[in-house]
């Protein structure tokens, strides 16, 4: 059994990290995009912060580590 990891999606509308997050969960794409907005609006706007850091952090699809 191959170990699941977690890389950023080519279904993507800014840099694929929810994406990404989606295909590892295993749910909607589009859940976690609106649950991104809704952490990053009552957490005083931290996951503007964050995002970019997982953009960097998290390797895209094919991408070796």
């Amino acid at each position: 059994m191959e170990k699941k990891r977690l890389t950023r999606s080519t279904d993507k509308v800014l840099g694929g990290v929810c994406g990404g997050i989606a295909e590892y969960f295993d749910v909607d794409p589009t859940l976690v995009r609106v649950g991104y907005l809704f952490l990053t609006f009552f957490t005083a706007f931290c996951g503007v912060l964050f995002y970019p850091i997982l953009w960097l952090v998290i390797p895209e699809k094919g991408q070796v580590r």
